[in-house]
């Protein structure tokens, strides 16, 4: 890409924060006085190509944010290479249109669409994705390998080697349930208490986060294995009985999801952090991003102490459960009064009224990772947990030993309030890297006692 107005053109493989199509999309450096114009353009010539090379049901949507806009059509999932193709020779053809320069060779830019798309095109992928829709699976695809099915009820393929779907023994297959954990903090920390919880209920934890992939207790790779990529490699993986993804901002923006569908999401809480990056530029646009998991939830896990997602969640249509901190703030007292599932804190104990059952899960004094309740930010992440592990099925006596057996140290949750014994001094390392991260840190170390505090 030659032209300085493009900032980025990548593909789309799944729910993202323009729609949950899969697709292409195109980030272009334009003024807000440029944008109308530019948009109506471009919308022009994708729709003129996209019907040219006989997508005719492919459509097109775009975002306008400061500084920019993102040009997104969807396409389908065997040719998103030739999708950015498309898009990106809709904005060049745009942009001449704009700036009244001739058309370039339509002829030549379509005959190299028309081999672009001959190329990538792959008609058994498309039949196998038709076939577990019919059947109500999961479908899941990349570069290299396709798969139907969740976890212990998957079976994959070389996507160059892809069965007849009447080939596949589907009375095999079935999915797995699924969690999506976002928010700015505490995401690693919540997916591995997770992991604990479905441990203690005797089932296989798959799990992915900005460390590593584990499977059980097994260590399937060291990395950031947060975004679509991981999530695939949970689920392809037959020993999963549950999958517990930590899905982030940068996987959604660049990707999009890597699952159409989920049992449950958490949005753990949104602060600043990563602004200026794939057209987020506010804290409002944050909150969008992590909203892309309400794409894909059947349920929603959401921060009743978080003013952003308290605004935020009047404009979605997922069924709410609310935790939080203070059981008298809105919308935690409202859910109490009206029976709506909650889960809260009330003095030093983790409350819950999820399927009409009111319980005490435990006391915080039982739940190492709080250090006692001072660790405020990790009470609400066990508080999170707790909701989360309820709609994947998890009984309440699994929670509560997997609260009170998990600890937050350098082997099962390195980087996150790890803590020390140097010659009498307690010493705490915590991968605090923003604002809101230190705060929470910041609130802890003033709540624990201490004769001299050194950060």
């Amino acid at each position: 890409m030659s032209d300085p107005t493009v900032r980025d053109s990548r593909r789309l493989t799944g729910a993202n924060v323009l729609w949950s199509r899969p697709g292409a999309v195109l980030d272009v450096a334009l003024s807000e006085e440029e944008a109308t114009a530019a948009i109506d353009a471009w919308s022009a010539e994708a729709r003129r190509l996209l019907d040219a090379v006989g997508w005719t049901t492919e459509r097109t949507t775009w975002r306008v944010f400061p500084g920019g806009v993102s040009l997104a059509l969807s396409a389908p999932i065997d040719a998103l290479y030739a999708a950015t193709e498309i898009n990106e020779a809709a904005w060049a053809a745009a942009e001449r249109a704009l700036s009244e320069r001739p058309r370039d060779d339509d002829e030549a830019i379509l005959a190299a669409l028309h081999r672009t798309i001959e190329q990538e095109t792959n008609p058994r992928l498309l039949r196998l994705q038709t076939a577990a829709a019919e059947r109500g699976v999961a479908f899941l695809s990349d570069d290299d390998r396709a798969s139907v099915g969740l976890g212990s009820g998957s079976q994959a393929w070389p996507v160059a080697d892809l069965p007849d779907p009447d080939a596949v023994d589907w009375a095999g297959i079935h999915d797995v349930p699924v969690a999506l954990i976002t928010g700015t903090n505490g995401k690693t920390t919540t997916v591995r208490l997770l992991a604990a919880m479905v441990n203690a209920a005797g089932k296989v934890a798959g799990t992915s986060s900005t460390d590593w992939i584990k499977v059980g207790s097994d260590l399937v790779d060291s990395g950031d294995w947060s975004g679509p990529g991981g999530a695939r490699a949970v689920l392809q993986d037959p020993r999963v009985e549950i999958g517990l993804l930590e899905t982030v901002r940068g996987g959604m923006l660049r990707r999009g999801l890597g699952v159409a569908e989920a049992d449950v999401a958490a949005v753990l809480n949104v602060a600043e952090d990563h602004l200026g990056e794939w057209g987020v530029e506010n804290l409002a646009a944050l909150v969008e991003a992590k909203f892309v998991v309400a794409r894909a939830a059947r349920r929603l896990i959401l921060n009743g102490d978080d003013p952003e997602l308290v605004r935020r969640a009047a404009r979605v249509d997922n069924p709410i459960t609310w935790f939080g901190l203070d059981p008298e703030a809105e919308p935690l007292a409202d859910s109490i009064s009206r029976g709506a599932p909650v889960v809260y804190l009330s003095g030093n104990e983790i409350h819950s009224r999820l399927g009409g059952l009111h319980e005490i899960v435990a006391r915080l004094d039982e739940v190492p990772m709080t250090l006692d309740g001072a660790a405020r930010h990790n009470v609400s992440n066990a508080l999170a947990a707790v909701a989360v592990a309820y709609y994947l099925g998890l009984p309440i006596d699994a929670v509560h030993h997997g609260l009170a057996t998990f600890r937050s140290d350098a082997e099962e949750n390195p980087g996150r309030l790890n803590t020390f014994d140097f010659g009498g001094a307690r010493v705490m390392v915590d991968f605090a890297h923003n604002p809101h991260g230190l705060e929470a840190i910041l609130e802890m170390a003033t709540a624990l006692p201490a004769r001299r505090r050194l950060v």
